[in-house]
């Protein structure tokens, strides 16, 4: 059970990060489409450009969790990398429930005045000609700490196993 909860999650994390890696290209074809249009035809869009803004948010906000999943975030691993596995379990396990799943929560729970309130007025760009998906835009916040919330519980449990499995190991 702990297992399927644990690889149903990671599964989302992964088809989310695999899904959001093709805004990159997404985000490249873009800029180089703004600076040939400025460059070359002396055609500006506010439009464009906030569009690849919008395109790196969701890349950043959307990939959190595939990142944390694939433990690619950012550690200040001095001393992590010279720890054993079940030491780094332990520190994966206390960081997440200290750390991780509290900032999120809470970031979660405040984000939603924000959203809210964006969505209430459907908030566009203050700039002349720029899009008008301001409130979808700030939907991300949220959507970005229940993705990390879900990963960062996966990981939880992931690593209770690992301390598991070592101290059946070691009874046997």
């Amino acid at each position: 059970m702990l297992n399927k909860l644990v690889s149903s999650a990671e599964a989302i994390s992964h088809y989310l990060g695999k899904c959001v890696a093709w805004l990159t290209l997404a985000m490249m074809l873009l800029t180089c489409l703004i600076v040939l249009l400025r460059y070359g035809f002396d055609i500006g869009s506010i439009a464009l450009q906030e569009s690849v803004l919008y395109l790196h948010a969701m890349v950043f906000m959307l990939g959190a969790a595939y990142t944390f999943k694939d433990d690619e975030h950012v550690r200040v691993d001095v001393f992590y990398r010279d720890f054993s596995v079940t030491k780094k379990a332990w520190v994966n396990i206390i960081g997440g429930i200290f750390f991780l799943l509290p900032f999120t929560l809470y970031t979660a729970y405040l984000s939603l005045d924000y959203v809210s309130a964006a969505w209430r007025v459907l908030e566009t760009s203050p700039e002349p000609g720029g899009l008008p998906f301001v409130y979808l835009l700030k939907t991300l916040i949220p959507i970005m700490m229940v993705t990390l919330i879900i990963q960062g519980v996966a990981d939880i449990l992931k690593n209770i196993g690992v301390i598991t499995a070592k101290n059946a190991e070691g009874q046997n």
